[in-house]
């Protein structure tokens, strides 16, 4: 029983460490570019720098949000708006969630986990990731200001069609083992 014990321990810490190995890559990397040509390694840390500051901006706000939402919206009424059997409601709503959002598209990922969390259907969660991504509405003000009506709308209604489209074949292509295996990964983080 402790050798088990033992080698579940060991493998724990292993996937711990495996986890960082990426970022020591990144460092040990930044660090030869950084000895190998010293402008663009300082170009490199500054970017990096500078995306890390724009992430400890963007991402607490949203954590504050999800927690309110997952404390405040019961699951059924989730499930109700979002769920399996929302329809055309439900896509509907992820739309206009997803374009009304503020923020970058790795924003939108621990909002789809609590969704999925929450009840919201597979699909829906989908449609949301896509129009998180390519309907944002202020986009769509600046592409109407200075490329002109046609353009904007013919663009947006290709992505609608897309979006909906894909968030369904998607939907579709998924078994139920993938599904339950997303939705055992959503509840366990």
């Amino acid at each position: 029983m402790k050798a088990a014990e033992g080698k579940g321990a060991r493998k724990g810490r292993f996937a711990a460490l495996r986890s960082w190995l990426l970022l020591a890559i990144a460092v040990a990397a930044t660090i030869v570019l950084w000895l190998a040509n010293r402008p663009v390694g300082e170009k490199a840390v500054r970017a990096t720098l500078s995306s890390l500051k724009e992430m400890l901006f963007v991402l607490p706000p949203i954590f504050i949000i999800l927690g309110l939402l997952d404390v405040w919206v019961p699951r059924e009424r989730m499930v109700k708006f979002l769920g399996e059997g929302s329809g055309i409601r439900g896509i509907l709503i992820a739309f206009v969630l997803g374009s009304a959002a503020a923020g970058p598209l790795y924003g939108a990922f621990p909002v789809a986990q609590v969704l999925l969390r929450k009840g919201a259907s597979m699909r829906n969660v989908l449609v949301l990731l896509g129009a998180w991504s390519t309907t944002k509405i202020p986009m769509l003000m600046f592409e109407y200001a200075n490329l002109g009506a046609r353009f904007t709308f013919t663009r947006l209604a290709v992505d609608l069609v897309g979006i909906a489209g894909i968030a369904w074949l998607m939907d579709r292509l998924l078994g139920r083992r993938d599904r339950e295996e997303i939705q055992k990964k959503a509840l366990a983080a």
